[in-house]
């Protein structure tokens, strides 16, 4: 479908700021993304839907390829993962990071080349590993010993699979509790502190089924500062060179992970892309000289950096309840689209779409359709004080780990997802409907 954008009209370029860049303001308030206009896309598709913008999605691509051009890129697939994105990260020039056969499956199925592709997981299971071994995986990240014998058990007398050690830095780093993976205290990889790693490292050694290919780290999500990512890039050359001084073995690759962090509302500190990739280069350069070690070939795993800007959601307002001071406008969407608030706090700044307000703005807060009371999409945001029922609300930086995270509660069904481009838009994920429900449910 092909729409013809209305006249550009001014707007707050700060206001816009977190938008994909194709964000154009329309008459009487409108907003068009990717050449088409938002209101255009809940009426033809209904709501809640997600808007992806292709050319957003692209362009974030091949600002990691020019920021990393001596570097493997793999798109962190667990940010947000459909064909169309798996076709387009592919045409890109990324790689694939995946967590389970899910992903894995769908991925291949796709067309994507599975040398490729890295699983991870601090927990794989049979399936996951099955099919790991079975398509052909690029790299198993090892996270636990447990795995080095299961995956050498399975792998073929005259195949070897290649892994790579998961290696907790000691780096606390992330905009969460929840999400910060580099510390000791949490579920993810291998100690280099007790020495877990070292002993891991040794023993995948040991098996003539594996090639240890290199190490990985993950030190976090949501990391708006460069330094930390220096921390753990500086131990982990260590740690390389002591595997070379202790068995003689030189290992090629080095990945370190994604969790590069964005801003959700104006005015919000991202990561500073440029600077990352050259301070992490210059870094890298200097450790391995001054250990006696060749280069590495370097590797990151950018998934909401990709995706998070390049989505908006689309809501209905359902009803205006105003409760003593407090307003709140109910959405036919919420946790089960997007459960970030709840989990994280996560903050977003909705906008009112395609209605030209007079009246001023008041404080709301966006409340989903779901039955608990912490189901809230934006707390405490500017609104027009006559936001009624019917009104479009559009959230960007809706992108990554909220379809992705998507729930079945109350049988409310996913939303679809929408991809717009160049004045097109096109149906990427059909919506969840209650036939889906019916058909999974054979009992009696």
């Amino acid at each position: 479908m092909t729409i013809a954008v209305l006249p550009e009209m001014p707007a707050d370029a700060g206001e816009l700021s977190v938008w994909p860049s194709s964000a154009t303001p329309l008459p009487h308030g409108g907003l068009a993304v990717g050449g088409v206009p938002l209101s255009e896309i809940a009426d033809r598709f209904d709501t809640p839907t997600y808007v992806l913008d292709e050319g957003e999605v692209r362009g974030r691509c091949r600002t990691y390829r020019d920021a990393f051009p001596d570097a493997d890129v793999l798109y962190a697939a667990k940010a947000f993962l459909s064909r169309g994105m798996i076709r387009w990260v592919q045409e890109e020039g990324l790689d694939l990071d995946v967590c389970s056969a899910g992903e894995l499956e769908l991925a291949v199925t796709a067309g994507f080349p599975p040398e490729r592709i890295v699983l991870h997981g601090n927990a794989k299971s049979p399936q996951d590993l099955a099919a790991a071994l079975r398509l052909g995986v690029g790299r198993i990240v090892i996270d636990s010993p447990s795995e080095i014998a299961r995956i050498a058990a399975a792998v073929g007398p005259s195949v070897r699979q290649k892994v790579m050690v998961r290696v907790v830095p000691g780096v606390s780093a992330g905009g969460h509790d929840k999400i910060r993976t580099g510390t000791e205290d949490q579920k993810f990889g291998l100690s280099l502190t007790d020495g877990g790693a070292q002993h891991a490292v040794a023993r995948i050694l040991g098996q003539p089924q594996l090639e240890l290919t290199g190490l990985h780290c993950h030190i976090g999500s949501q990391i708006t500062e460069v330094k930390p990512y220096l921390v753990a890039l500086r131990r982990m050359i260590g740690l390389m060179a002591r595997i070379r001084d202790t068995h003689g073995v030189v290992l090629p690759e080095l990945d370190m992970g994604g969790g590069h962090g964005i801003a959700y509302r104006p005015g919000e500190p991202a990561l500073d892309l440029a600077a990352l990739a050259r301070r992490m280069r210059t870094e890298l350069v200097n450790g391995c000289a001054a250990a006696g070690l060749p280069v590495p070939r370097l590797a990151v795993e950018p998934g909401r950096a990709v995706v998070g800007p390049a989505g908006v959601a689309l809501y209905r307002v359902l009803a205006v309840k105003h409760t003593g001071e407090k307003v709140f406008v109910a959405v036919d969407g919420g946790m089960s689209d997007n459960p970030r608030p709840v989990l994280y706090g996560a903050r977003y700044a909705p906008r009112l779409i395609g209605c030209h307000s007079t009246a001023g703005l008041r404080t709301a807060t966006v409340v989903g359709r779901h039955c608990e009371a912490g189901d809230i999409l934006a707390s405490d945001v500017p609104l027009p004080g006559d936001v009624h029922p019917g009104d479009l609300l559009a959230v960007p930086v809706a992108g990554a780990y909220q379809l992705s995270m998507a729930s079945g509660y109350n049988l409310v069904g996913r939303p679809a997802v929408v991809a717009v481009h160049e004045g097109t838009a096109r149906l990427l994920v059909r919506r969840e409907t209650l036939e889906d429900y019916r058909s999974r449910d054979i009992g009696v």
